[in-house]
């Protein structure tokens, strides 16, 4: 089943076409991962996909459900209710964290479950305190974003989007603000997701990870997808382009 469906997506930004014709489709439990350079369109593809960018053009459906499709030349939104259950469908990290630096981390979590979703807060505390004990934080509950370091405000931004649980989650390039050490802490979390069968598209420069960990690698460049395939066909039989691309990050 697809949870997720892009159908010849568009996206410009001052006359400059950013997504040019974008379609895909990602299955339960598949992990995607999106490589390409800089100013390929990665991030405006999740960011068009998690409905925080509206697109220009094309359609966008969740679990079959239509969120945006062409109509007269335009692209429509289904309306706020329909919108309101489809947001419920997917959570999203992002490369510099945006907790919230005046909440503790267990309020950080529960926020949107209490707030948004009318999730009890008993419940929506329990849910996070066994996010915290899954990703290692256990002790951290109470600390504020300035007492953690970037490895621990990234875990505590990926225990934020699954409290609401979602059907699949997306990360945009969720190490580039990190170390290398730290960096490792946050894969590793990702790995493990990845074991439970957590649907996952992730925007990385981690060519390693993204072999290991992938079901499926696309390669974007100038708005386009250039090549898409499993890791194996990726990394051992790519096309020109890629082949540059991969061995620059690589040697």
């Amino acid at each position: 089943m697809n949870l997720l469906e892009i159908n010849h997506m568009k996206k410009s930004f001052d006359g400059v076409e950013i997504l040019k014709d974008i379609s895909l489709a990602v299955r339960e439990g598949e992990v995607v991962s999106v490589i390409g350079p800089s100013g390929s369109g990665k991030s405006t593809l999740l960011r068009c996909a998690a409905m925080l960018e509206k697109m220009d053009g094309g359609e966008l459906k969740y679990l079959g459900e239509r969120a945006a499709w062409e109509e007269g030349g335009r692209c429509v939104y289904a309306d706020k209710r329909k919108l309101k259950e489809i947001h419920k469908h997917f959570g999203l990290v992002f490369q510099s964290f945006h907790l919230f630096p005046h909440y503790s981390v267990m309020k950080n979590i529960i926020d949107a479950p209490v707030s948004v979703d009318k999730v009890p807060r008993k419940e929506a505390e329990e849910r996070a305190v066994r996010l915290l004990a899954q990703l290692g934080l256990e002790d951290k509950k109470d600390a504020y974003p300035y007492q953690l370091s970037g490895g621990q405000k990234q875990r505590v931004s990926i225990a934020r989007a699954l409290a609401l649980q979602p059907r699949i989650l997306f990360f945009d390039e969720p190490t580039s603000a990190l170390d290398p050490e730290l960096t490792g802490e946050v894969l590793k979390v990702i790995r493990e997701l990845a074991k439970q069968h957590m649907t996952m598209i992730i925007v990385t420069h981690e060519m390693q990870f993204a072999r290991e960990l992938s079901d499926r690698i696309i390669f974007m460049e100038q708005g386009l997808i250039r090549q898409q395939g499993t890791p194996r066909e990726i990394f051992e039989s790519p096309n020109d382009r890629v082949r540059e691309f991969i061995g620059r990050l690589t040697s």
